[in-house]
């Protein structure tokens, strides 16, 4: 995608395979700040802290940052060592375990001298991959949108959550990859965008997206999907997904459990946009089995703005002293998925075609 004009990703690697650079995505959308990682805890806290997030791209980081530790110690121990730093990082998303899992089957095998090399190489297969499977996201999401344009006129009303864009993955996003593509082919459209709290993900990062790319949208507050639906102004709901099990459970954002109520309730679709690799199907039901991430209460107390100066502050919103939760996530029940946009196509969220769906391909 684009940053004023000029085509640019959330990660890429340094020419010399020593580092990768990434976009701190803390800073967005007041400034544009690139910093470049080089050991394996430097990416460890950056997938920690959120200098990068959303599912896919915190599997392609940590696959850099296991390419990084093993130029510098490619022995059994190092490598392992690295593999279980960068897995605890963050809790909730199946891409980081699925990514690191897919560079050990490669690496493991190899004589150490060989698997400097080809760390990296995989690492940029991983995410060379990603770009190819949200393209393909975009593709099959499409013929959704283009399908409500033809019932009636006027934009197609499209209400998203949190960040699922190209700054949550490698390119094109999940849930935004078919927002991109109707926009490019000159279907009329409007993003409805949650600002999700409490980080702000979709304040900060889906309006500055969309912005860039000239998609028209409007930043509501996150309890106001339903009033909107309840009046006829979404036609559809895509979100991202940080894991999905077995049975179609999707994990997500906090808040998405609450769009998807609201919209069975008012006959609105809801659909998520979901790479492969973020299926699960070790786990089967999502409320019981997938791990909740608690995050610090501060998110929750305090926000972060830019002042009448300019510069950026962050203020206390609560009383001193008052007690905050801060889970970051939720489940929302296969039953109320209307289905699952895979790099494969649109699919049902439920058990025989998830497993139908990673059966060998020809």
């Amino acid at each position: 995608m684009k940053v004023d004009g000029r085509p640019m990703r959330p990660l890429w690697p340094a020419p010399q395979r020593d580092a990768v650079f990434v976009i701190d995505q803390r800073a967005l959308p007041h400034g544009l700040q690139v910093e470049r990682l080089a050991t394996v805890a430097e990416v460890h806290t950056a997938i920690r802290d959120m200098w990068v997030r959303g599912a896919p791209l915190i599997g392609a980081t940590a696959a850099y940052g296991l390419a990084l530790r093993l130029a510098r110690d490619a022995g059994d121990g190092a490598m392992e060592d690295a593999a279980a730093l960068l897995r605890q990082a963050r809790p909730t998303a199946v891409n980081l375990a699925w990514a690191l899992d897919r560079m050990l089957r490669r690496l493991r095998p190899l004589p150490v001298a060989a698997r400097a090399a080809d760390a990296w190489d995989e690492a940029d297969a991983i995410a060379e991959d990603d770009v190819t499977t949200n393209a393909a996201i975009g593709r099959h999401g499409l013929p959704l949108l283009q399908a409500i344009a033809a019932r009636r006129p006027g934009p197609v009303q499209v209400l998203t959550h949190c960040n699922a864009g190209w700054l949550a993955t490698v390119d094109w996003g999940t849930a935004t990859s078919p927002i991109y593509q109707a926009h490019a082919a000159g279907l009329p459209l409007h993003v409805w965008i949650d600002e999700t709290r409490p980080r702000n993900q979709g304040a900060s990062l889906t309006a500055w997206e969309l912005g860039q790319a000239g998609v028209p949208h409007t930043l509501v507050a996150d309890n106001a999907g339903g009033h909107l639906m309840q009046r006829g102004q979404v036609d559809i709901v895509i979100v991202g997904c940080d894991r999905v099990t077995a049975r179609g459970d999707v994990c997500n954002k906090i808040g998405t459990y609450l769009k998807a109520l609201a919209a069975r309730d008012n006959g609105v679709p809801f659909y998520v946009a979901m790479p492969t690799s973020t299926l699960d199907l070790a786990l089967h039901d999502g409320l019981a089995e997938v791990p909740i991430e608690e995050r610090s209460p501060r998110e929750v107390t305090h926000v972060a703005g830019r002042d009448a100066a300019g510069a950026v502050v962050e203020v206390l919103l609560t009383a001193e002293g008052t007690t905050a939760a801060n889970p970051a996530f939720d489940v929302t029940p296969a039953r109320l998925v209307s289905g699952l946009v895979t790099e494969h196509g649109v699919v049902a969220s439920e058990q025989g075609a998830l497993r139908r769906l990673m059966e060998p391909r020809s």
